[in-house]
């Protein structure tokens, strides 16, 4: 089931469940010591897949100047390697296309996952640089509109 919030939506213990995964894979399980939680978080939409009160994946996504962004893509350990992923980005995808019609889509993706979001039509729009000493590039998505 899609579950879609803005953060003043979610409820107390939705939020803590959310920030909580966030940190166990983006902080412990990178071993990235960064502040995951961040202002973008007051005004971002949750996007989660759940099945029976459990998050399967996550991704929040963010309203700006230039474009729509989306980020923090998970899928906690126990459900990796059964497509979780990609139905996320589907998705997510069609939340900004209802939500944010004709407005290019950016996200700063792991190196090693350019070919995954290729396959959904983003480009590579950056060189690979560390971000918190992992590997990025920004991407971009345009609806051909």
């Amino acid at each position: 089931m899609l579950d879609v919030k803005q953060t003043d939506e979610l409820t107390p213990a939705e939020l803590v469940s959310i920030m909580a995964e966030r940190t166990a894979v983006f902080v412990v399980e990178q071993n990235c010591p960064y502040q995951e939680v961040d202002t973008d978080d007051y005004d971002a939409l949750h996007v989660r897949l759940m099945e029976d009160g459990v998050m399967h994946a996550y991704g929040r996504i963010i309203q700006a100047d230039d474009g729509i962004h989306f980020g923090r893509i998970l899928v906690p350990k126990a459900f990796r390697h059964q497509g979780q992923a990609k139905k996320l980005i589907e998705s997510i995808l069609e939340v900004i296309k209802e939500r944010f019609p004709n407005q290019p889509v950016l996200i700063q993706a792991q190196a090693y996952l350019v070919n995954f979001y290729q396959e959904f039509g983003f480009q590579p729009i950056s060189g690979i640089y560390l971000e918190d000493g992992i590997p990025h590039l920004d991407m971009r998505l345009d609806w051909g509109n």
